[in-house]
């Protein structure tokens, strides 16, 4: 964009701002840090970026238009002057009864898009009255046994009206032929439903630990997800291949951008290999990312991430669609930069992080509520999380102009920065094979773990501020009101779980989970047999078992 003369006309201009102007300054009064870092300390932060810091920036190759390859500045021509991101508050706690309740309430507050969260039983693939379930049912989000638990969330909510995002991983394809079985019940087509299935399993191996089957199984249980819904439920996501948990889990932006696409690329070769074309499937791919503190690392973060997957897509694999080469995601705040102390604090972080992910072209969007250091949020803090986005949305003007923060030499310059530092580390992933190796020889684990090391130790010296916490303390005592699951729920939720199984036809259920096992030995696709077991009324654990049988359960290499 600037000429080799213009542009040695601009450093000498810095060079000499630097020596008579800025020099002085600093040596008179100083500055607040000897070095300035973004966030994860990845990049040092310079005083002054001018076009001499992206020289080598070219408009087209670079940037290009709304809706147009490379895809930095969105994925829509018109992004939010079209249509807002939808907002999702991610919801779902005690019994199926209780989360119908939150759901109403969240969209007749407004809320345009539904996100469902399970309990960390049905996560596993247990029912609530399995041995390891004890204690644990309904904790982390709803309890889901069977299809009656499903058609009670659902119960007044129109399937073809809503979009509903799923965080559940190892037993995904049980939750999806639920929610394919409510809407056959409801009388919608197939092809109207609309939502998103978290489905990655690999990020489960890395970050969060509830997977079920070994890689193989699950990556052809993934596979098999793609290919009936390609055909079957064209409108849904088939995965939303998860960077967030990567970066709570302590990553750096630049890793949470290259494992969270090299996660990507693993289901991509994994259903080329099975026989899919790119192109039939690719389109349905989708991503989530976190949002942290630091708004223009998290901005350029984004913009890095569509302009590479869009790069990898038309060139390691040939898509032709474009639809193929688009990275649509969903972001959420970051929950672990939530505190207990001072939780007004969050209602600040959470606007912060929401401002960062609209600035970067997120296409939806969950707000934390302040008290989630605490306890499940209370009806109070989701409806103030959902203000802030109805506020960002409709007062703040962030949403009036596409990618208003191009041309911004520091955006621009930490966008190639935080693109090349992912590039590099996916090219230390294809030197180890590829993401599956890479996890199984526990390489990816290590390089998180060591970045979020280094992190609590700056905390904990005092060499990062978290305001509340190790600065700008106070003493306080806390008498915020919280959510709590009455534990008599658990018993009720048992309870229910009895009767369906007295009252369904058994020979049914034990013949489609004979069924099941038997398309489980062969290359047969899985989820016309799962949703026949649903619909039987076979439950979450009975089925996953099925597969555990077949499949077995995978056992990490932690001796690596």
């Amino acid at each position: 964009m600037f000429d080799e003369e213009d542009l040695e006309s601009i450093r000498e201009g810095c060079s000499e701002w630097e020596s008579e102007t800025r020099s002085p300054t600093v040596d008179r009064f100083g500055e607040r840090k000897e070095t300035f870092t973004t966030d994860t300390g990845g990049t040092t932060v310079a005083p002054l970026y001018t076009p001499a810091d992206i020289e080598s920036f070219d408009y087209d190759d670079s940037l290009g238009y709304p809706g147009e390859p490379p895809y930095t500045r969105g994925v829509y021509p018109t992004m939010y002057r079209g249509r807002l991101w939808t907002m999702r508050q991610y919801a779902g706690f005690s019994t199926a009864e209780k989360t119908n309740e939150r759901f109403h309430y969240l969209l007749d507050e407004g809320q345009t898009g539904l996100s469902m969260a399970f309990d960390l039983p049905t996560q596993m693939g247990y029912d609530s009255d399995a041995t390891m379930a004890a204690g644990e049912v309904g904790k982390s989000g709803v309890a889901i046994d069977s299809l009656h638990d499903m058609e009670t969330v659902f119960d007044g909510i129109p399937l073809d009206s809503v979009s509903t995002s799923m965080t559940i991983n190892a037993p995904a394809s049980v939750l999806l032929a639920m929610y394919i079985a409510v809407g056959d019940r409801q009388g919608v087509d197939r092809s109207e439903l609309r939502g998103t299935i978290q489905n990655d399993v690999l990020k489960e191996y890395i970050a969060r630990n509830t997977y079920i089957f070994p890689p193989e199984p699950s990556m052809r249980i993934i596979t098999d997800i793609f290919e009936f819904c390609a055909a079957e439920v064209p409108k849904f996501n088939t995965i939303s291949i998860s960077g967030y948990h990567i970066r709570e889990a302590g990553s750096t932006a630049a890793q949470e951008i290259a494992f969270t696409l090299a996660d990507g690329m693993e289901y991509v070769e994994t259903a080329l290999d099975a026989g899919l074309a790119v192109d039939e499937f690719a389109p349905q791919l989708s991503f989530f990312f976190a949002s942290y503190n630091n708004i223009l690392e998290e901005v350029a973060k984004f913009r890095a991430a569509r302009r590479l997957w869009y790069s990898l897509m038309e060139e390691r694999y040939g898509a032709e669609n474009e639809k193929s080469k688009q990275l649509k995601f969903h972001t959420q705040t970051a929950g672990s930069t939530l505190t207990a102390q001072q939780i007004e604090n969050n209602v600040v972080r959470v606007a912060y992080q929401a401002l960062a992910a609209v600035l970067g072209g997120t296409q939806s969007l969950h707000t934390n509520g302040k008290d989630e250091a605490l306890s499940l949020p209370t009806e109070e803090s989701v409806r103030t999380a959902l203000r802030t986005q109805q506020i960002l949305a409709h007062e703040s003007g962030v949403a009036d102009t596409v990618d208003p923060l191009a041309g911004s030499y520091y955006v621009e310059h930490l966008t190639d920065e935080l693109e090349s530092e992912a590039r590099e580390l996916i090219e230390q992933i294809d030197a180890r094979n590829g993401m599956r190796s890479a996890i199984e020889e526990q390489w990816v684990q290590r390089q998180i773990q060591d970045t979020a090391f280094e992190r609590q130790r700056e905390v904990e010296a005092g060499d990062r501020t978290i305001v509340g916490v190790n600065e700008f303390t106070v003493d306080e005592e806390t008498d915020e009101e919280i959510e709590s699951v009455n534990p008599e729920d658990e018993q009720a939720q048992i309870e229910r779980l009895t009767d369906i199984r007295d009252q369904r036809d058994s020979e049914a259920v034990s013949a489609t989970l004979e069924a099941l096992k038997d398309a489980a030995r062969t290359d047969d696709n899985l989820l016309p047999y799962i949703i026949e077991a649903v619909k039987a009324y076979a439950t979450t654990g009975e089925i996953c078992n099925a597969m555990r049988d077949v499949f077995g359960e995978y056992e990490p290499n932690v001796s690596v």
